[in-house]
């Protein structure tokens, strides 16, 4: 347990945002959790952001972002001669 991975910090961050955010108000011996609607909100989404990262789901790799760019620029210009083809036609 002396070495603690990236992964298991996000998962352990993960299920403590996710747990101030399903119980919210609580009182455990002299720490008081008193987060508020905003709080709750950002504690579930920061939670489920850094489990999705611990198992692996938003950890993008540069190649993946390349790619996912690469595919984004190619549907874009098709999206728009299709649009300018539209336009001329009528």
């Amino acid at each position: 347990m002396t070495d603690i991975t990236p992964n298991s910090t996000f998962l352990i961050a993960g299920i403590v945002f996710v747990t101030i955010a399903i119980i919210g108000q609580s009182k455990l011996g002299f720490i008081e959790i008193n987060p508020g609607c905003f709080g709750r909100l950002l504690a579930l989404f920061i939670g489920i952001s850094s489990l999705l990262y611990a198992l692996g789901l938003l950890n993008f790799s540069g190649a993946t972002i390349d790619f996912l760019r690469t595919s984004l620029t190619e549907q874009v210009k098709q999206s728009i001669s299709s649009i300018n083809e539209l336009l001329q036609g009528s």
